[in-house]
């Protein structure tokens, strides 16, 4: 449902080293209707995440729904928790040779525009390897999900 979200990392850059820095990054986990709920990204080294990711690799991932029209429609504000979102935290990597293809169709499918993309920026592909996981969709605080509940779920 998500096609982008704010990727959060440590920055390196002088003057705010060592503090969060978030980027909205466009993103995909699969064909519509056949995600795999593995975050691929289409990353380049001129990127301020990027060259935070090479010094850290450790990386918060959120999005909303307040991407889609559901929040809007039923009234929600976007930071109100019926306007679910989850964060998913883990270590942002390139993509192996064996799973490149997956994470280019998974990206220019949803993301035509990127294969228009310079090539003198160098775009690699990369994924978050989810460690922890929290979804807010009600009053009350997080729900801590673990990897395994979280690829295991299917869509209701």
């Amino acid at each position: 449902v998500c096609d982008w979200g704010a990727l959060a990392t440590i920055s390196t850059q002088e003057g705010v080293r060592g503090r969060p820095f978030a980027d909205v990054l466009s993103l995909s986990d699969g064909p519509p209707g056949k995600g795999s709920g593995v975050p691929y990204f289409y990353l380049s080294p001129l990127q301020q995440s990027v060259g935070n990711l090479q010094e850290n690799p450790y990386a918060t991932l959120t999005m909303s729904l307040a991407e889609t029209n559901f929040c809007r429609k039923y009234g929600f504000d976007p930071q109100s928790p019926l306007c679910a979102h989850i964060i998913l935290s883990g270590t942002v990597i390139k993509v192996s040779e064996t799973e490149m293809d997956v994470a280019k169709n998974s990206l220019f499918i949803r993301h035509p525009e990127m294969k228009t993309w310079p090539s003198s920026h160098n775009w690699f592909f990369a994924k978050l390897n989810i460690t922890n996981i929290w979804v807010l969709d009600y009053f009350g605080g997080p729900k801590i999900v673990t990897p395994a509940e979280y690829y295991n779920a299917t869509s209701q």
